[in-house]
C-alpha cells in the first residue's frame, strides 16, 4: 500500500509536507558507531516516557496553536530502539497525537525495530496500534560485520523478523544496511545485497559507515579508535565498488534508487524521509530530537540529549530544548539545494534560487560545467546528479553554494 502525499513541484517527489519525528532513546546497549541521543537502560521507563512526549506536544501546541490544523502526513518513531517500547504505549502515543493534531487519512506511520526475536514477537501489536511501515535495522547478514558493528542479532533472526512482519500484515517492510565497515569486503557487501532482495522488501536504505568525528554529533568508540590509529577502514576504491554493487543488485531486483542511499519498489519511497529532502516542516518530540518549522519564522530546534533532564523539563510543562536556530534565506537555500541534489529526480535549481532570493546568473556557468563533465544532467530545468556526481555530492554542492 503506497501512502498518499503531495508531489513537491521542485523535485517531482511525493513527500509529506508536515510530519512528526518521535525519538525513543532507550537501548539495551549502544552500538560503537552510533552518535544518536541514546540512553542505555535495563529498566526502560516506558509509561513515563509516553506521558512525557505527549506533555511536550501539549507545550509545543500551546506555543504554536496553528499547528493543530496542519494535515500531519507522516509519523516516524526512531531511536534508539523503539521496538523496546511496549505496543500499548506506542498505541497510547499515536492515539494522543491523533487527538491533538489533524492526522491525514492514509498517514504513513513508521517504526524502527531491531530484528531480535523478542522484538519480532511485538510486531502484531505495533501493527494493531497503527504502525504501517516497519524499518528493520539489519546492517549486515555477515557474522564478522555484525560483530564489528556491535550488533546482537544474526541472519536467521533477520529472516524470522521479516516473516513475523509479513504475518503481522505490515504493508511496507524496510531494511537498513551499512557498508564500508572495517574488515568488510566487496564480496560480503554483494552477498548482503543479494540476501536482502531475496526477502522481497519494499524499501532498502544502505549507508556508508561514518566514523570521522567532524561529521558526527558526538565522539563514538569507533571515531576514537580511528583517531588513535587502531581502525583501518576499507580503501576508497573498495567503498566505491561496494556502493556500485549495491545499486546493481537492488536495481536488478526492481528496487529503484530514488535518493543517494535509498532504493524502493515503485510507489514505496519513504514519504517521511522525503520530507527532509524537499524542505517540509516537521515537529520533533523526545530526547535529542531535532525539528524544523517555518512558522512563526523559519527555525530549527534540538531537544536535550539527556533522558533524565528531558523528562524533568517535559513533565514540568517547559519546552525541553537544548538549542534553537533561526533560519534565514541563505540557510534555507543551501539546505533545499543540497538535499534536492540527493534525489535521483533532481531539483529545479533556478526555482530554488528564486524562492530564497539567491542569484541565478553567477551559478549558471558552474551548472553548465557540471553537465559538460558528466557530473549532472539538466532536463526541463531540473538539475540531477549522475552516479559520478552523486559520489562527490558534497563537493558539487560546495561549488553551487
Amino acid at each position: 500500500m503506497p501512502f498518499d502525499a503531495p508531489v513537491d513541484s521542485l523535485t517531482g517527489m511525493q513527500a509529506a509536507r508536515f510530519g512528526l519525528y518521535l525519538h525513543f532513546p532507550y537501548c539495551l546497549a549502544k552500538c560503537p558507531y552510533c552518535d544518536f541521543a541514546v540512553a542505555v537502560a535495563r529498566q526502560v521507563p516506558e509509561e513515563r516516557y509516553a506521558r512525557a512526549v505527549l506533555k511536550e506536544l501539549d507545550s509545543r501546541l500551546a506555543a504554536q496553536p496553528a499547528l493543530k490544523d496542519k494535515p500531519l502526513e507522516s509519523i516516524f518513531l526512531g531511536g534508539g530502539t523503539p521496538s523496546l517500547w511496549h505496543p500499548r504505549y506506542v498505541a497510547q502515543v499515536l492515539e494522543g497525537i491523533a487527538s491533538r493534531l489533524s492526522v491525514a487519512p492514509n498517514v504513513e506511520v513508521s517504526l524502527e525495530a531491531n530484528p531480535e526475536r523478542a522484538d519480532a514477537e511485538r510486531f502484531a501489536g505495533y501493527r494493531a496500534a497503527g504502525v504501517n511501515r516497519l524499518s528493520l535495522g539489519v546492517q549486515s547478514f555477515q557474522p564478522e560485520t555484525l560483530k564489528a558493528l556491535g550488533r546482537a542479532h544474526d541472519a536467521a533472526m533477520v529472516e524470522g523478523a521479516v516473516d513475523a512482519a509479513r504475518r503481522a500484515d505490515f504493508p511496507v517492510v524496510a531494511m537498513d544496511f551499512i557498508y564500508g565497515v572495517h574488515g568488510q569486503t566487496v564480496a560480503q557487501v554483494e552477498a548482503d545485497a543479494r540476501r536482502a532482495v531475496a526477502l522481497s522488501p519494499e524499501h532498502l536504505s544502505t549507508y556508508a559507515l561514518t566514523v570521522e568525528r567532524e561529521v558526527l554529533a558526538e565522539d563514538t568508540p569507533l571515531s576514537k579508535r580511528l583517531k588513535r590509529g587502531e581502525l583501518e577502514l576499507p580503501p576508497d576504491e573498495d567503498v566505491v565498488a561496494m556502493a556500485r554493487v549495491v545499486r546493481e543488485v537492488y536495481g536488478a531486483a526492481g528496487l529503484h534508487r530514488y535518493e543517494v542511499s535509498n532504493h524502493a519498489r515503485p510507489g514505496y519511497s519513504s514519504r517521511h524521509n522525503a520530507l527532509y529532502w524537499t524542505g517540509g516542516e516537521y515537529l520533533a518530540l523526545g530526547v535529542g530530537a531535532s525539528g524544523m518549522l517555518l512558522t512563526p519564522s523559519p527555525h530549527r530546534y534540538v531537544n536535550l540529549r539527556s533522558a533524565e533532564k528531558y523528562l524533568v523539563e517535559a513533565e514540568a510543562g517547559r519546552l525541553p530544548e537544548e538549542g534553537r536556530e533561526e533560519l534565514g534565506p541563505e540557510e534555507l537555500f543551501a539546505e533545499r539545494l543540497a538535499m534536492g541534489l540527493r534525489l535521483v529526480s533532481g531539483v529545479d535549481w533556478e526555482a530554488v534560487c528564486e524562492r530564497y532570493g539567491q542569484p541565478v546568473e553567477p551559478r549558471r556557468a558552474e551548472v553548465a560545467r557540471l553537465v559538460e563533465h558528466g557530473f549532472a544532467t539538466l532536463k526541463d530545468g531540473r538539475l540531477a546528479l549522475t552516479e559520478k556526481g552523486a559520489d562527490v555530492h558534497s563537493a558539487v554542492c560546495a561549488r553551487l553554494l
